[in-house]
């Protein structure tokens, strides 16, 4: 006989096959039930005979069994070892025969129980069917093939939904008619201390009900009024609910303890309805208990025999330890995700003359976290340092190396070393990392105003640069060691980066898959850049968001072997008539002359509204570079979205604002700065430091 897959949840359940259809009927005449008595297990005609959920010591060693501490063991090796557990069956060609649908919470759609099962429950109450040794041997072997179904039903699931969704379809409507599963609120995690007080949330609730529509046969249904129940629960300590999840054990419904747990459980104003059999069991993980399951049968269906206590309590335990493993999963996943998210930008800047744009995909939804990280430092003189690197692997391990790597590219950056030296000193830090700890980086420089780019490499697959008229060019760049090699050089090579130009910057796990090599992707990957150029025509570049999104369509279902972390830079430049660029000596008359530069180039670019603050302001940054610099001061302004000036000397020491007392002479200029520039700051170099501010233009 045949079980057929129930459908859950709103989807259109299967019915039985033909042969399967009038079986009900015809078993239920002949165990002397009216027809229009939906068929159950145990029904009337023979009230010991069982669904075929029920379970026996004998049969599964010693589930629902209890240590020291009254924590039920798990399934002893009998019960999953037995050929009804592993989903073979004898002669009698029982539920779950290989090949078989019938698997009680295995089958197709995930279904619990089916017409087929209710049949086969149904045939042990017709008379000579259910009764003697055959009959018991019978019920027994069903009994084991339930349990070991539903348990490997409950296990095949990874989170916390997809545990109880398996111990819901694994017991309705075979060992169940309804089933309620409460979780406490909110689940502690490994040895975290539970919060007080105990509360107690319904999670899922599961109800099937046999129905005969007009014109079809008898199938099983979803039913739109489950048995009504609280939301919430609080587990008053020393009440009857307590006592009985201290207990641990399952417990009948009709005792005297579980009747009261019951009611503070459903809530007082949700009783539940005469005639209805019910098992408590707890829920108890590793350490505490952490829910409650209830499982309710209707009157037509026999009630609970007392081997349907350890049938419960083996699947509470199968499910708790689940619980208990998918909330663990759940925290480390979101440590993984906060972690890998913590080591990349959570946006890119926007610099002066380029425009930015980035993707990242884990080598996994399971794994998502690796060493694959990308990032985008404004440097002085309105240049921005493009970087990618990789980290050999993909744990946690490796997305660590990646975010101290990352932290000391972004220091070195700050002291504005050059490309070639950058890398330099990321090799000796990863050498103090410890042994194997090797990593790819590409490292460029770009510069607006002389439109060149400065690239240095660490055995990185090499940038490609997309030229605004859609040729598509893989950069000739020294490849250089990894990271971590020890004892080699670096070698910079400084190229032209015209405007409208873009920069794809990516990690091997873009070009480099099982099916192809890090060459063949590379130039795929080039064909893939021109094409999409193509598109767009010769005198416009194609949009950096959509690039990017165009980018990782190459990839193939086959190709995600790797991390990929991308990064895209366009190019537009400062033009020549935009900048203005003066040497001042280091004397008492440099402010005045830094003013009238200042001015006339602002006249040039119809900017005087903005005269009298910027007059004020170079005033005061060049005055303060003049008392302490040796060599010629440097006064750049640069007109683009907004007005930048820079005053640049060989002074290592930073401006620093204070608050000058009222009997103080000076020590007010940068406070002037403060709240007049829009933005302003102060960044060491190799040889002295540059000092900027920046004003809104109002054109």
């Amino acid at each position: 006989m045949t079980e057929h897959p129930t459908s859950h949840e709103g989807r259109q359940p299967l019915a039985a096959r033909p042969q399967e259809r009038a079986r009900p009927r015809q078993e239920a005449a002949a165990a002397g039930l009216p027809s229009d008595v939906p068929a159950q297990p145990g029904g009337p005609a023979d009230r010991t005979a069982t669904a075929p959920g029920t379970g026996t010591p004998a049969a599964t060693g010693t589930p629902g069994t209890h240590d020291a501490q009254g924590t039920p063991n798990s399934p002893s090796p009998a019960t999953a070892g037995t050929p009804g557990a592993s989903g073979t069956s004898g002669p009698s060609g029982a539920p779950g025969s290989p090949g078989s649908p019938g698997d009680a919470a295995g089958g197709p759609g995930g279904g619990g129980g089916a017409p087929g099962a209710v049949a086969v429950a149904v045939a042990a109450q017709s008379p000579g069917g259910g009764r003697g040794p055959d009959g018991a041997a019978r019920r027994e072997g069903e009994r084991l093939r339930f349990v070991g179904a539903a348990t490997r039903r409950i296990a095949r699931g990874l989170d916390l939904d997809e545990i109880v969704l398996g111990l819901c379809r694994a017991t309705v409507p075979t060992f169940s008619d309804e089933i309620l599963v409460y979780l406490r609120d909110p689940l502690p995690v490994g040895d975290e201390r539970p919060v007080s007080p105990f509360v107690l949330r319904l999670r899922r609730t599961d109800r099937l009900r046999l129905s005969e529509v007009e014109g079809e046969e008898l199938v099983l249904v979803p039913d739109p009024d489950p048995t009504p129940a609280a939301e919430l629960c609080e587990v008053r300590s020393g009440g009857a609910l307590a006592e009985v999840l201290r207990g641990v054990r399952p417990v009948f419904g009709d005792s005297a303890a579980a009747k009261t747990a019951l009611t503070e459980l459903l809530g007082s104003e949700h009783p539940l309805p005469g005639g209805l059999r019910a098992i408590l069991a707890p829920l108890r993980g590793r350490r505490r208990v952490i829910g409650a399951a209830v499982f309710l049968r209707r009157p037509e269906r026999a009630g609970f025999e007392p081997n349907d206590l350890l049938v419960a309590a083996q699947l509470a335990t199968h499910t708790a330890l689940g619980i208990d493993k998918a909330v663990l999963y759940g925290r480390e996943a979101y440590i993984a995700d906060e972690l890998q998210r913590t080591m990349l930008p959570d946006s890119l800047p926007q610099p002066t003359g380029v425009r930015l744009a980035s993707r990242y995909l884990p080598a996994a939804e399971t794994a998502r976290v690796g060493g694959d990280w990308y990032d985008a430092i404004p440097l002085p003189g309105s240049r921005v340092a493009l970087v990618v690197g990789d980290v050999m692997g993909h744990s946690m391990t490796s997305a660590a190396i990646m975010g101290q790597l990352r932290t000391t590219a972004q220091t070195l950056a700050g002291l504005d070393l050059p490309p070639q030296e950058v890398l330099h000193h990321l090799d000796e830090q990863a050498q103090r990392l410890g042994e194997n700890r090797m990593a790819t980086c590409m490292y460029a420089v770009y510069d607006p105003v002389s439109h060149r780019i400065t690239v240095a490499n660490a055995g990185h697959p090499p940038p490609i640069l997309l030229h605004l008229g859609g040729r598509a060019e893989v950069l000739r760049v020294p490849p250089g060691a990894p990271i971590g090699v020890g004892g080699v050089d670096f070698e910079a090579v400084e190229l032209d980066a015209p405007a409208g130009a873009t920069l794809l910057l990516y990690t091997d796990g873009l070009v480099e898959s099982r099916l192809r090599d890090v060459w063949t992707g590379i130039e795929q990957l080039r064909e893939r850049l021109a094409a999409t150029a193509q598109l767009t025509g010769p005198d416009h570049s194609p949009p950096l968001e959509a690039l990017c999104d165009d980018v990782l369509d190459m990839l193939g279902p086959g190709d995600r072997d790797d991390d990929i972390a991308l990064l895209a830079a366009r190019f537009e430049g400062i033009a020549p008539s935009d900048v203005a660029y003066w040497f001042l000596e280091p004397e008492d008359a440099a402010p005045g002359r830094a003013r009238r530069l200042a001015r006339r180039a602002l006249a040039r670019w119809d900017l005087e509204e903005l005269t009298d603050s910027v007059e004020l302001l170079i005033s005061e940054v060049v005055t303060n570079a003049v008392r302490y610099a040796e060599r010629p001061v440097t006064l750049r302004l640069l007109r683009t979205d907004v007005l930048r000036c820079e005053v640049g000397d060989d002074s290592p020491q930073l401006p620093r604002q204070r608050r000058a007392r009222d009997t103080d002479e000076g020590g007010r200029g940068l406070f002037l700065v403060n709240r007049l520039a829009r933005r302003w700051g102060a960044t060491r170099l190799s040889g002295g430091k540059v000092v900027w501010f920046e004003l809104a233009t109002r054109s």
